[in-house]
């Protein structure tokens, strides 16, 4: 298996520049790879060269507000997920990309969804990686300062939140849930990568306009739940069975739409890849092979 190199680039969408890496032949099979809270494309820089090395095409955006995208404020950006979700389609058609499979994983799964829901053709497969989109997955404990926050957004609601983009909070998210045998893996980069970007002028508006907005994903579940009855799309499970903030549960609720559903829950947290983007990267190739629509 040959090893590609990653390409980091930039395309203007809306007079934003997004920041995406990208790796792999320019006529292969396309892996659009939409990161979650509160990271970047930085967190698939393990996941891409083997997928590359097998033939597919990666590409992977810095949502705006996130990693090296640019970072308009709230008052100049309304960052809402539907918003987000729009700006990735826009993203994908200056790419001229009208084919790929999605790996959603958190606030990537109800932005691939809803591009899903308005593009059902375009898309072959879908992994999910502690993505969401099952009430059955949302981690009491974890979630609790969250829901407050979307039911009344006030300062004391606030301040619980802004906790979770601390490093420590960010920390939390990368090791909790994680085996002591895997705790090794873990690189404190990753955790002090997110932090230094989730610390920068203007991510307060930014990240808590989006949480206070997460409500709007509940609202589609039941219309992504229909998709996948209705599409019946081929569906990859990969999921951290540690993770408390999207637990197991949500990973087996896709066999209710999608009884052929593929699932592996993996021991490791919310941040699967930091442990185990080798068994990863096996599970998506042999995946993709048999199933990706083409």
């Amino acid at each position: 298996m040959s090893v590609l190199p990653t390409r980091h680039r930039t395309v203007a969408v809306r007079g934003h520049q997004i920041a995406y890496r990208e790796a792999g032949p320019a006529d292969a099979p396309v892996l659009l790879l939409l990161h979650g809270f509160p990271t970047s494309s930085h967190m698939f820089r393990d996941l891409i060269p083997p997928l590359a090395g097998q033939g597919y095409r990666l590409i992977a955006p810095d949502h705006l507000g996130f990693g090296r995208s640019d970072a308009p404020s709230a008052a100049e950006f309304d960052y809402t997920f539907a918003e987000l979700a729009a700006l990735t389609a826009e993203f994908t058609e200056a790419l001229g990309l009208d084919r790929y499979a999605l790996y959603i994983q958190d606030y990537g799964a109800p932005i691939g969804l809803r591009l899903a829901l308005a593009h059902p053709e375009r898309v072959t497969a879908i992994v999910t990686q502690n993505g969401n989109a099952y009430t059955d997955g949302l981690g009491a404990e974890a979630w609790a300062p969250v829901l407050a926050l979307i039911e009344n957004r006030t300062p004391e609601t606030e301040e619980p939140v802004r906790a979770i983009r601390s490093l420590d909070g960010i920390r939390w998210q990368y090791e909790t849930g994680v085996p002591a045998e895997y705790r090794e893996l873990l690189s404190p980069d990753a955790w002090h990568h997110d932090a230094a970007l989730m610390a920068r002028e203007g991510q307060d508006g930014i990240q808590l306009g989006l949480i206070a907005d997460y409500g709007s994903n509940f609202d589609l579940y039941p219309a992504f739940q229909e998709y996948f009855r209705t599409s019946r799309v081929p569906l990859l499970a990969v999921w951290g069975e540690g993770d408390q903030v999207f637990v197991p549960a949500g990973a087996e609720a896709f066999r209710r739409d999608l009884p052929d559903a593929e699932i592996h829950l993996l021991p490791t947290g919310h941040f699967a890849l930091e442990t185990h983007a080798p068994r990863i990267a096996e599970l998506i190739g042999d995946f993709l092979k048999r199933h990706a629509r083409t």
